[in-house]
Parts: C-alpha cells; structure tokens; sequence
C-alpha cells in the first residue's frame, strides 16, 4: 500500500528545488536549458500538440518531460535557441502569460474536467476565472497552485488551495497549512474567484513559498480576508477530501465520449512520441489533447470510436495497460540529463519496474531520484531510492530528503528487492542483513 502523506525536509541550498522554468526564463539542466511549456487548464489543440513536437526538435534535443502538473518542459534548449522557442509557442497560444515570476499556470484539474458526469460544477468556467484574478496578483510565488475538483468526495493532489464540490453550484474552499488541510468556507461556485483572490492576495503578503508554511496567526489573518456572510468552517477543521491522492484513478470517460489514456514512461517522451499522439487523437475522432498529473496524455473521443488498435500501435513508447509495474514508480531525469543527479535514474528505474511488479500488485510505489530533492515526487514512497555519488541512499517508507539507511549500487538494490516479495521491504532492506554467498539472508550473531 502507499506510504502515508508525509511533509518532507528540505535538502540544503544549491541542492534546493523551487525554480519554476518557464519559455522566457529556461532552467540550466546536464543537458543544457529546460523550458517549460503551460498549456491553459492543461489542453493542447492537435496544431499546438504538433507545435510543441516541432519546437522540441527545431530548438531542443528532442525530449520532452510531462509533470505532475500538467505541463510540457522541452529539454536541451540552448541560448542561442531559447528566444526562438518562446517566439515560435507563443504565436500558437503558448507563450508564457506573465513576468513577474509568478506562476505560469495556476490551477490543476482533473483532465476530463467539463465532461465527467460526476461533476456538479463548471470547472474549466471556474479554473479560467481564478487564473484571471491570479494573473493581477503581484508578488504571488512561482510554485502557488489551485486545485479544482468538480466531483464532491474527490482527493486532490498537494496544493496551496483547493475549490472543491459539496454539491451543485456549491464549493468549499481549504488551505493546505502544514500536514493538516483545513477548509475555510462554502460558497457559491460563482463567488468563488473573489474569495480565492482576497486569499492569494493576502498571502503574496506574507513572504512564504507555500500555503503549508503558514503558521496559525498568518492562517487566520488569511481568513480576515473573506466575507463574513459566507459559511464559515471552524478554525481547526480539516477538510478530509483535501489530501494528496498518492495513485490518481485511471479517468472514466462521460456519458457521450470514451476517455482514451496513455501514461508516459518516467514522464518522459521524444517529439516524434507527441506527434504520434497527435496522429491517433485524429484518427479517433478527437480535437484535443489533454494531459493528465499522472505524467501522461488523455483524449476524448466519441463512444463508438474504434480506439484499441490505435492504442495498441502506441504501446512501443506508452503505458498503455493498467497493470504496468512502471506506473508504480516515480523516476526523474537523473544522469546525465541533470546536473544534480550522478546515478542513471530512468535506466535504472527501468530495470526496478522488471523486479517490482508483485509489489506494485499490492499497491507499494517507489521512486528512483537523481538527488535528495526529489523533483519526480518530493513526498514519500514505500521504496525510495536516492542518487548518491553513484550509489542509491535506501529510504524504505520515508522520502528523498530523509536519512537513508544505506547506500547501494542499483544491482544490490534489485537483488535485495527479489527478496521483498516475501521478507518485506523492511525486512529485506534492513542494514544489517547482508546476503550470503548463496544468495539466502544470514544476519550476525
């Protein structure tokens, strides 16, 4: 089963996260600039998916990566070609919205947001106004992000802010304080914009990075800001369909269209993957292209199309099958891609997807990360492996920037993981058991 939500400790400064690439403003990555691309409410038009394929290869190293936000980062971006990128996506409706270093794209929805049955309120109306009231925040920090689920009961992944359903036309709003979660007030779907504003505004104003850094005092002058007519939640009441949803539910297509999704290896994928993308939400009828948090792409197409041989065709480059031990685990760029990694993360976790498959059966996840910051997923995971100087510090339950219990070479890593299935990981990754010349497990007298 899936470790628990679990707030992380930062590694120290140069190894800290919290650059946010955009087009205008790459990121210098082991394989030159990264540029991010944030496609509005994370739908791409078939011309602007071909778009985004042809700039990777035109004006980067041909790789793309897909994050847990929804968004596109084109990877070896030089100098020399970061300023025709960002010229070339933004004549197709892709350019970077505002330079002030603010967020880019501030809200996250589910990817069959506006055609999901379950959905009691508009949530691309909702998502597109509370990124208009964003974008006139000044001082709003890169990483803030609003979540915005439409179907009451629903987990969210980590966010600053949640709008959620508890009905038609009615939504709560909770802050992520710390590891607790708290909803601040019910509304109404369409007051929701200007509480959400009066919120960021206010927290623009207190100098943190995140929503879960306020302390008690700044999470109540946070809630002086909204209207005292409103259905207001007790200061400490945490709000439970607010939590970090550790494996999001493959989507459910809605009454009239079949939802067609396919996953991204490690959240990674080449140009001519896209375009092959791209070609099949053609032949199956769809216009659009939508990615999914699961680092992965989801069309919508009419309920009588014939879409299995298409997906079948994409199965070479694509998680294409729900049981696929690589959805399991978490993996970034690692070596030599990163600057920051020295051990090849994508390599190995391929070769860790091959021994994990009965784990991920029962529902454990691992995560293979370049460096303690844990960019492919900073929380925790069953089995987290961390790159160190080559080798991989061993956090069994905890996440990248916790204290490992060993280093490893990846080839000791899956011999001890053979050993999981029955011992436990525990058990099997204790520091003081070492394997025998046989292969069996002795411990010290």
């Amino acid at each position: 089963m899936s470790a628990a939500p679990h707030r992380r400790a930062l590694p120290e400064a140069p190894a800290r996260r919290g650059w946010c690439p955009g087009l205008t403003r790459p990121m210098p990555t082991g394989d030159g600039l990264l540029a991010r691309v944030h496609p509005p409410l994370g739908i791409l038009t078939l011309d602007q998916a071909r778009a985004v394929a042809e700039g990777a290869r035109r004006f980067g190293n041909g790789h793309l990566d897909l994050t847990a936000r929804a968004n596109l980062q084109i990877r070896g971006v030089s100098e020399a070609t970061r300023a025709p990128l960002a010229t070339w996506l933004a004549a197709r409706g892709l350019g970077d919205v505002r330079a002030d270093g603010g967020p880019q794209r501030l809200t996250l929805t589910s990817p069959l947001a506006g055609h999901d049955p379950d959905e009691t309120i508009d949530v691309p109306v909702l998502a597109r106004a509370i990124e208009t009231a964003g974008l006139a925040i000044q001082g709003l920090p890169a990483k803030t992000l609003v979540a915005v689920e439409g179907r009451p009961g629903r987990a969210l992944p980590e966010a600053d802010l949640c709008v959620a359903a508890e009905g038609p036309g009615r939504v709560a709003i909770a802050v992520a304080q710390g590891e607790t979660p708290r909803k601040l007030l019910t509304c109404a779907a369409d007051a929701a914009p200007g509480h959400v504003a009066a919120l960021l505004g206010a927290f623009a104003l207190t100098g943190r990075r995140r929503m879960r850094d306020l302390s008690d005092d700044e999470l109540a002058a946070l809630a002086v800001t909204l209207p005292s007519g409103e259905t207001r939640a007790g200061p400490a009441q945490a709000y439970q369909g607010f939590a970090p949803e550790q494996e999001p539910a493959r989507p459910a297509g809605g009454r009239d269209l079949r939802s067609v999704a396919v996953d991204a290896p490690f959240g990674r994928c080449t140009a001519d993957a896209l375009d092959r993308i791209a070609a099949t939400a053609a032949a199956i009828g769809s216009d659009e292209i939508r990615l999914s948090p699961t680092r992965g792409f989801v069309m919508l197409a009419p309920a009588a199309a014939e879409a299995a041989a298409a997906i079948a065709a994409l199965a070479a480059e694509f998680i294409v099958v729900p049981d696929d031990p690589r959805r399991a685990i978490a993996a970034c760029t690692g070596a030599p891609g990163c600057a920051s990694g020295s051990t090849p993360t994508l390599a190995d976790a391929a070769r860790l997807a091959e021994a994990f498959g009965p784990l991920a059966v029962a529902g454990h996840a691992a995560h293979v990360s370049g460096c303690a910051k844990g960019c492919a997923r900073p929380g925790p995971a069953d089995l987290t492996l961390v790159g160190r100087d080559g080798l991989y510090g061993v956090v069994i339950g905890g996440a990248p920037g916790d204290e490992p219990a060993m280093d490893l070479p990846i080839e000791a890593v899956l011999e001890r993981l053979g050993r999981a299935e029955i011992d436990g990981l525990s058990a099997a990754f204790a520091p003081e058991t070492t394997p025998s010349e046989c292969g069996r497990t002795k411990r010290p007298a």
